[in-house]
């Protein structure tokens, strides 16, 4: 699940205990990030059913700062939970640094439940080494998310307005003699591009050798399709959580979001909720299928219980019960396969006007390539899809010499 990327002061951890447990229960901790604490309110009750002698409590910071922690925890081997919680942008890097226990151990037998996992999701938990330290608890399948009274103002119709990247851009162009914004920030068509024109078992920035990847087609597509959008002003230069990006939602003056499945609880739950019943939700523009935030469930080789938090991890990921809790509580979408015909699929959602997108959504998981996961992607994402993209955007500098720099500076800092 993708959530506000929020850094400043750390934020007040919450930590549930749950009481009238035997007295000789392995006690394990969970870390993590909002709102994974309301999923927990709800289901270590349900898991402690069948588990009593397992008294879990769980510690919630914020995204930015329960990241930050962990990093520490990790490299001086001490401090974190028996399960922690780790946004996709983070597994492969800390995955491939070391500190987390090898689910493919016999002891654990992960590979059991391989099967049942979207595919890409799985591979994404898995290091260099072909085995698993991660285990995916909810994904982000790429949609679209639009706004239905600003697309009728137009007179559009949305199968046309995705039908390819020159359409969605024309659509742009009508709405910006209105006075409306396709999209609040241009950079995210060229984060979304890279993570899907590519084949299952590439990897983002890395091929399979340790080669950038960061001066091929893929990277320079996408950010000239991104500069095109910001040249034509058809961008709203808003960054993401912030308040005028919020406001794009509420008021109308951003029409499209592209983002993973996840955003619409937000949308419903805080973010615009009086805006229910002018949303849809589409395919990505152009036909890709591709995703968008995701989060796993790892134990650190330091904890102390560490079968404890398998059985943890194995209720939260493994049985249908909780993944689709988090699917009608949240909005998280499921990782498991066999709950895409469970029922709450055909729910009509009233947020997007009476859709059943949840079919959508299940649709595009089940297309999104695998991606393999590199030691060296997090600080890739910091030198290329930060760095030389705002050059790009904000200070117009030219496409390949920006993505010439900073293959320079990304290899010097995987060194």
């Amino acid at each position: 699940m993708k959530h506000t990327f929020k850094t400043g002061l750390l934020a007040t951890a919450v930590t549930a205990v749950i009481a009238a447990l035997p007295a000789t229960a392995q006690e394990i901790r969970v870390d993590g990030f909002p709102p994974f604490d309301t999923h927990f309110d709800k289901q270590v009750p349900l898991f402690n059913a069948n588990a009593p002698d397992i008294a879990v409590t769980y510690q919630m910071n914020s995204h930015g700062d329960h990241h930050k922690l962990l990093t520490t925890n990790l490299a001086t081997q001490s401090g974190a939970g028996d399960v922690v919680i780790v946004d996709v942008s983070f597994i492969g890097a800390f995955i491939n640094e070391g500190g987390f226990v090898n689910l493919s151990d016999e002891a654990y037998g992960a590979e059991e439940f391989q099967d049942g996992f979207v595919s890409y999701a799985w591979s994404q938990g898995q290091g260099a080494d072909g085995n698993q330290y991660g285990i995916p608890i909810d994904i982000g399948p790429g949609v679209m998310y639009y706004r239905r009274d600003v697309l009728d103002s137009v007179g559009g119709d949305i199968d046309a307005v995705i039908n390819d990247w020159d359409a969605y851009i024309e659509y742009g162009r009508e709405l910006k003699e209105q006075g409306v914004y396709l999209i609040a920030d241009a950079g995210d068509v060229a984060r979304i591009l890279v993570r899907t024109t590519l084949e299952d078992g590439e990897g983002l920035f890395f091929d399979a050798e340790g080669n950038s990847l960061v001066t091929s087609d893929r990277f320079v597509n996408a950010f000239t399709l991104a500069k095109q959008i910001r040249d034509e002003g058809l961008d709203g230069q808003i960054g993401a959580w912030t308040g005028e990006w919020y406001d794009g939602f509420k008021n109308g003056t951003v029409a499209t979001q592209l983002s993973g499945a996840w955003l619409l609880g937000h949308m419903q739950n805080w973010m615009a909720p009086d805006t229910a019943g002018l949303w849809g939700a589409s395919d990505l523009p152009g036909g890709i299928y591709g995703s968008w935030g995701g989060s796993f469930l790892a134990i650190p080789a330091q904890s102390e219980n560490p079968e404890a938090a398998w059985e943890f991890i194995k209720y939260l990921t493994t049985e249908e019960g909780p993944q689709i809790d988090s699917l009608r509580d949240l909005g998280a979408f499921p990782v498991l396969t066999s709950t895409y015909s469970d029922p709450a699929f055909d729910e009509p959602i009233d947020f997007l006007a009476g859709q059943q997108a949840r079919q959508l959504f299940a649709e595009v998981a089940q297309q999104v390539p695998a991606i393999t996961p590199m030691e060296g992607d997090l600080i890739a994402e910091d030198v290329v899809m930060n760095g030389a993209l705002a050059e790009v955007l904000n200070d117009g500098k030219d496409i390949m010499e920006a993505l010439q720099d900073a293959e320079r500076l990304l290899l010097r800092r995987v060194r």
